[in-house]
């Protein structure tokens, strides 16, 4: 069965920084257990391990097409990653989306606690607040969107938009990764629903309640991160990726299976370089790690099926019978073995057409040789961009939908001499230390609790 983002049990990016998170400060982590039952039991599971509390519950088959498969991820996750033409607009999937965050509303009730504060996390769960102030919930509640906000004009296409952003208000703190996307919900609440808004504080007064609006980029862990880097695991497997490699440059993608990572036009612009660059086949290998992503959704399965089309034309036209130059992996991979893959790779692709942050391009980052670091190659239209593109010394941005900026920029991260790449490096390295995601927790808790969140 699939895992949902944010659910609790869930892993990845996401799930690993927030249960470093739970493990700082202590508290219980609620969400849907990823798995279906026949019928809704009502029945919680409840475990704790390594210092982190979790109450899980199921979910039956209808709610996961509708809620999960149906409303949150054909409809809000493509909306909010600007894709109106991969959006579906069904009523009954969206009633699906509200009844099921009834349900966990009914269902975290009993556990929260009248000293409680209460953090919801992501798209799934935007009426999960209002719905807890419906059963009398008085506590701090704030919310935290982990991908972009639209702007209002596509928005405005979600049929009763205004009843979902009215939810949100309903929270005390609302929180998003970047100033654009906290700019966009200023610009919604003041234009489409008449809001009082303050742009210098992110106040928001409407219909008597007063809500706060902030953005708060993310960060890795990055200790446990680093951690992971002495690991004999992450050891063995850098010097397997770098065996593997046959003394050429490796540049490595990891990203989840989903068309918001721009994975086919990242092939094109590969493609585009071995185009221009005939000669050069021998000096680069570019490994693409994929794990699938709810492979219930058809998007999902087109999606995989474009990216073997063209990464086997590539390799047909460009293999030898001792290299070939695309390798794409449809699995995944522990931590330690991802931090070797990074530390062999002198290139670090991320280029998502759209994405909230994205924590594989800091995790590129931690994991480089201070002395002989990689490049990051990383999309503008990444959240990481803002952070990490500083003023052009930090990663090299480049644009997704080209392929010739691609292949410039491959080119360029190839020849660029060492005394750049520590540059490069040394400017980004900071922001991913110090911005880490203890601070980020540390950050919004703060606001929610302290007296700047009324």
């Amino acid at each position: 069965m699939p895992k949902a983002r944010g659910a609790a049990g869930a892993q990845g990016g996401l799930a690993g920084a927030l249960n470093a998170a739970l493990k700082e400060n202590g508290g219980l982590w609620f969400g849907w257990s990823g798995q279906e039952s026949e019928d809704r039991t009502g029945n919680m599971n409840i475990q704790r391990g390594d210092g982190v509390t979790t109450a899980t519950i199921d979910l039956s088959k209808r709610d996961v097409d509708e809620y999960y498969n149906g409303y949150a991820n054909s409809t809000l996750w493509p909306l909010f990653h600007y894709r109106i033409d991969l959006t579906e607009y069904e009523s009954k999937t969206g009633k699906g989306y509200e009844r099921v965050n009834d349900r966990f509303a009914e269902s975290v009730l009993p556990l929260i606690e009248e000293d409680d504060l209460v953090w919801v996390h992501d798209y799934h769960l935007i009426p999960l607040g209002g719905r807890l102030r419906e059963r009398g919930v008085k506590n701090r509640i704030g919310f935290f969107l982990h991908i972009p906000w639209p702007p209002t004009r596509l928005l405005t296409s979600l049929p009763f938009h205004e009843r979902l952003v009215r939810t949100l208000l309903d929270y005390d703190l609302i929180g998003f990764q970047t100033e654009e996307w906290l700019g966009s919900f200023l610009h919604y609440c003041e234009n489409e629903l008449g809001a009082e808004v303050d742009e210098a504080t992110g106040r928001i007064a409407f219909e008597g309640r007063e809500t706060r609006a902030k953005a708060y980029p993310i960060g890795i862990d990055w200790d446990h991160f680093q951690s992971q880097g002495a690991n004999e695991e992450a050891k063995a497997a850098e010097q397997r990726f770098l065996a593997s490699t046959r003394n050429r440059t490796a540049m490595i993608g990891v990203d989840r299976l989903d068309y918001s990572k721009g994975l086919p036009e990242r092939i094109d612009g590969i493609g585009r370089f071995f185009d221009q660059h005939p000669e050069r086949t021998r000096d680069l290998v570019f490994i693409q790690i994929a794990p699938p992503s709810r492979e219930d959704v058809d998007s999902y399965q087109k999606i995989r099926a474009e990216l073997e089309q063209k990464t086997g034309q590539i390799n047909g036209a460009r293999s030898e019978v001792d290299l070939v130059p695309i390798r794409y992996v449809n699995r995944g991979y522990s931590h330690a073995e991802l931090y070797g893959f990074f530390r062999a790779s002198k290139i670090g692709l991320v280029t998502p057409l759209r994405d909230g942050m994205n924590l594989v391009a800091k995790e590129y980052v931690a994991a480089q040789d201070p002395e002989d670091p990689g490049v990051l190659l990383l999309s503008g239209f990444a959240g990481a961009a803002q952070q990490l593109g500083c003023d052009g010394k930090g990663a090299v941005l480049v644009n997704p939908h080209s392929p010739d900026d691609l292949a410039r920029a491959i080119n360029l991260a190839l020849d660029m001499p060492l005394a750049e790449r520590k540059s490069r490096f040394e400017t980004m390295l900071p922001t991913v230390r110090d911005d880490n995601i203890q601070e980020w927790t540390l950050d919004f808790c703060g606001d929610l609790a302290g007296p700047t969140a009324k």
